[in-house]
């Protein structure tokens, strides 16, 4: 090679390394439905095999105690978003088809600066793979250029299922968990060698847990192994009486299986995905996060899903608790834990702070959300508030340090319970003598919040309405 060739190679490389450095930290945000941290190797499951999403853990942040704000997709999507509420966005349960498509469909989060709009203005590319749930599903919307999703939010099965892709709706003839994934990858790739950062949404609708697709065998590569796997994990109970939907799962065999195989076949999804930037070269510039949009239950104290499939409306912890994982190779040390509590109300401030733009948090509404970025780098949480808050239409509850209380309008049931002394929430202390003072103060500090952050028109404890269909009245 000439002098001057190699003069113009180094000039060429140096340039390019001069524009990795100087391009900002690219975002993968995976989300799952329907999933409780419980359902994960790295939260202690011994059944359910999850080596990619375990290693993303062990390579990064896991949050002990992430706790979802609302037990159903739409809401939650619409919290991880936005940073607000359910009574701030208006989305208190799933949405309506008609929000979704036809001449009725409109985009939910319209009035609302979103992640991928700040993300967008602040010049990354932002793509979604997978499932939208909040309205308006046909048309790109909220940042996004690229969008690949589904016409509808629940999930009848993960094979032979509509799609819409390039604003049209087809057949996706194979696994549609697949199908995200490889969306997601191919995005990667386009983006790989642009000077401009990315915003990758893969919003897995699996594992799902839910509809009469429970009793039907998985197709994918994992079901011969769960087939004849017992599963002990998903506990075996006598039902809770205050179940309403699902009793046809209960300590049945193939619901279990079913769950774990699709939770699996998420697991390889994002197997895929950590590849796809290993090598493209963008492993330690790309802050990948995994969660679940909120949790669920697979036999926990007898019961079977999330909030919405009790009455009344149930809130457990564990149809709150999330997996919450955080890795930024290089930047984020490796296998860390945080025992904080934390809300996915507190995703869009804490995101947009480790990527640098903790200064376009809007701050209309005002989000109740907190920035713990600074627990990312491994650094101490000042005067963090270990208290988090939930709601669901006329169910709203308070999850302190120690303890939890659950209030419904207007008249209960009510329930407190002591989550040092009973984590499983066996014992309703509501009204037993000695805890009235603990009990007042929680209801205060309920209050307090709601009215603080609340909008009227979308506050139901004060006859505001919902831009879902309600369930209680």
């Amino acid at each position: 090679m000439k002098t001057s060739s190699v003069l113009a190679f180094i000039w060429v490389v140096s340039c390019g390394l001069a524009t990795a450095a100087a391009r900002p930290t690219n975002l993968v945000f995976i989300l799952t439905d329907n999933q409780g941290a419980w359902t994960l190797g790295c939260h202690g499951n011994p059944d359910i095999r999850t080596p990619h999403i375990d290693k993303l853990a062990a390579e990064g942040m896991r949050f002990t105690r992430a706790l979802s704000s609302n037990p159903v997709c739409s809401p939650t999507r619409a919290t991880f978003l936005t940073g607000l509420i359910p009574s701030q966005h208006g989305v208190h349960s799933f949405i309506d088809p008609k929000t979704m498509m036809g001449p009725e469909a409109y985009n939910t989060l319209a009035e609302f600066t979103s992640l991928g709009e700040i993300l967008r203005d602040a010049g990354y590319t932002c793509g979604l793979s997978g499932k939208w749930h909040l309205g308006a599903n046909m048309t790109p919307s909220e940042g996004f250029t690229t969008w690949t999703t589904k016409p509808d939010g629940s999930t009848k099965e993960f094979y032979e299922q509509e799609i819409i892709e390039d604003g049209k709706l087809r057949i996706e003839p194979g696994y549609t968990t697949d199908l995200w994934t490889r969306k997601g990858v191919e995005f990667i790739q386009a983006n790989a060698n642009k000077t401009k950062p990315f915003f990758l949404f893969l919003a897995y609708n699996g594992p799902y847990s839910l509809g009469n697709l429970m009793l039907n065998e998985s197709k994918n590569r994992h079901a011969a192994y769960y087939a004849d796997k017992e599963l002990q994990s998903f506990p075996r109970d006598a039902m809770h009486p205050w179940q309403f939907s699902n009793k046809q799962f209960h300590n049945t065999d193939a619901a279990r299986r079913r769950m774990a195989s699709e939770v699996s076949g998420v697991d390889d999804g994002v197997g895929e995905i950590m590849a796809a930037l290993k090598a493209t070269g963008l492993d330690e510039n790309t802050l990948i996060v995994y969660a679940s949009d909120q949790g669920w239950m697979g036999g926990q104290n007898g019961m079977w899903g999330m909030g919405d499939h009790f009455h009344p409306i149930g809130a457990h912890e564990l149809m709150m608790q999330i997996p919450f994982i955080f890795r930024h190779a290089g930047t984020i040390p490796a296998a860390q834990t945080c025992d904080a509590l934390v809300s996915n109300y507190d995703f869009l401030p804490s995101v947009l702070s480790h990527l640098g733009l903790g200064h376009k948090m809007p701050q209309q509404p005002k989000s109740p959300g907190r920035d713990f970025s600074a627990a990312l780098l491994g650094k101490p949480l000042k005067d963090w508030d270990n208290t988090v808050f939930y709601e669901m239409e006329t169910c709203r509850a308070i999850r302190a340090d120690r303890w939890k209380y659950v209030a419904r309008m207007p008249d209960g049931p009510f329930e407190l319970y002591d989550m040092q002394t009973d984590p499983q929430e066996r014992f309703n202390l509501f009204g037993q003598p000695g805890t009235e003072a603990v009990k007042a103060d929680l209801a205060a500090k309920l209050d307090a919040f709601f009215a603080q952050y609340a909008d009227s028109k979308w506050d139901i404890w004060k006859g505001g309405g919902s831009k879902a269909k309600r369930h209680t009245r």
